[in-house]
């Protein structure tokens, strides 16, 4: 990874900027889940993985609970994980079809993952100023990607706050609508594919499917030209 990231995940990793989220991961980290109960959890913000030339972003909203609060790795030990790491995998971005903890090896091809948060909110639901707060990390994190070509968000909330990233960036004033698959290109060229969570839920009542995901990431391949 490169210097500048290894510096910005620092930060990430010490900041405690959100009382109200710090309680909390502190709770899950020490509470822990039955299935987990022997494990030394993560508890502390969790940064962004992949490296400086990837052509691909993907963008969540929040680590899991029991997930990345406990892995220390985005989209790592959770359901959606499960699910995202399955897709990538069929689509030749992952090297793994599951990703279990930082050391078991996991390697995404031009690919960077994140999230908006980098700590888990209470019932999933951040308030307005977490996500101020954590905005400054994520801009860093996408703008020291030079070789970004295609980004896509997971969820509504991921959606609209890398879309504003992009209004503040370049002054834009048109409006953009999430539609799970839809392609929007920014004057930059940059891609930005909206998706629908890969939560239980959406996958449980069918908004969301293996088929559906894998199509889009081999859209996102393509246009990211690897």
């Amino acid at each position: 990874m490169d210097i500048r990231l290894n510096e910005l995940n620092k930060t990430i990793i010490n900041c405690k900027k959100c009382p109200r989220l710090v309680k909390f991961v502190q709770e899950v980290s020490t509470k822990k889940r039955k299935q987990n109960i022997d494990e030394i959890y993560w508890g502390k913000p969790v940064p962004g993985f992949g490296d400086l030339n990837s052509k691909l972003a993907i963008i969540g909203l929040a680590p899991a609970a029991h997930g990345g609060t406990r892995t220390g790795r985005a989209f790592t030990g959770d359901k959606s994980g499960d699910f995202l790491f399955k897709c990538l995998f069929k689509v030749g971005i992952s090297n793994s079809p599951i990703s279990k903890n930082l050391n078991d090896n996991l390697k995404l091809k031009f690919t960077y993952i994140t999230n908006i948060l980098k700590c888990v909110p209470p019932e999933d639901k951040p308030q307005g100023n977490e996500i101020s707060n954590c905005s400054p990390f994520f801009d860093q994190e996408i703008l020291s990607l030079k070789k970004l070509i295609v980004i896509v968000t997971l969820g509504k909330v991921a959606f609209d706050n890398c879309i504003k990233l992009y209004k503040n960036k370049f002054k834009l004033k048109q409006k953009f609508i999430f539609k799970h698959g839809k392609t929007l290109i920014l004057p930059n060229g940059l891609v930005i594919i909206p998706s629908y969570h890969p939560s239980p839920r959406n996958v449980n009542t069918r908004l969301i499917s293996e088929k559906m995901m894998i199509s889009l990431f081999k859209k996102a391949k393509k246009l990211a030209k690897f």
